[in-house]
């Protein structure tokens, strides 16, 4: 059995992108640990929020919740403000993670490899799906992490597969209801080509367990609540397949389970 660390920028990351692995390899008897790079403080506020509940205690909480849906071993917190979108003043706020020093804080998630004496380390790819800031950051932490472990787990990169969600959209009732060609946060189009794409992970098995995971983080109402108002034939369309870049791997997807 392989330990697995998932490196995510903020609370509800985990359960959008990578739940259905995670939910896998629980299954599977392997190892799995959450890192949250963010505390995710400029998420949406709960309506609910108690006096003195800030967001990222009701986050903390979510993280918790989806954690334990999901059967994750262990959940860490790097501790770093949440740097909201490109060009917000808050990117360069005091503590946040766009502007964080990547050795200090791959030096952090370094630690956590080795205490677990990790097999995998899965970050995101090189402009984080969709250029949040956060996201890129966690790119260049990820593969400097590994880099500084003990022992050098293998690295992963999770994705959006643009070819795959084009599809999806043109077949969408209305017809192109989002450009996936279009310019995301940092101007580059959402994801990348199949081409570029080394893994393409079935977890259709694991469709509720992904949709109670998201429904865990029920405070981030534009978009769990969107997904949630998903029919069970979207959802599946739209979140039963997850993608991964191997660096260094020969080009080429294949559909099958990288974390054996």
């Amino acid at each position: 059995m392989s330990t697995l660390v998932f490196l995510h920028a903020h609370p509800d990351d985990e359960a959008s992108s990578t739940s259905g692995s995670i939910a896998r390899a629980v299954h599977d008897g392997h190892r799995v640990v959450i890192v949250f790079a963010t505390n995710g403080d400029h998420g949406e506020a709960a309506g609910d929020l108690a006096e003195d509940e800030t967001v990222p205690m009701r986050r903390h909480r979510e993280a918790a919740e989806s954690g334990r849906v999901l059967g994750v071993d262990r959940i860490e917190w790097l501790g770093y403000a949440d740097s909201g979108m490109t060009g917000w003043a808050q990117n360069d706020a005091e503590g946040a993670f766009a502007r964080a020093d990547v050795e200090e804080a791959a030096a952090k998630v370094a630690r956590i490899l080795d205490d677990e004496d990790a097999d995998i380390l899965i970050g995101y790819d090189w402009h984080g799906a969709y250029g949040h800031p956060d996201h890129v950051r966690v790119h260049h932490v990820a593969h400097r992490a590994a880099a500084l472990a003990r022992r050098t787990p293998r690295a992963f990169e999770v994705t959006m597969n643009r070819d795959a969600m084009r599809a999806l959209m043109a077949h969408a009732p209305g017809g192109q209801g989002f450009d996936v060609d279009g310019p995301m946060d940092d101007g580059n189009p959402m994801g990348l080509p199949e081409s570029e794409i080394h893994w393409d992970v079935d977890v259709s098995d694991f469709l509720e367990v992904k949709r109670a995971s998201m429904q865990a983080h029920a405070s981030q109402v534009s978009d769990i609540g969107m997904f949630m108002a998903m029919s069970p034939e979207v959802f599946a369309g739209s979140f039963g397949h997850e993608y991964y870049v191997e660096p260094g791997r020969p080009a080429g997807m294949t559909q099958g389970w990288p974390f054996a």
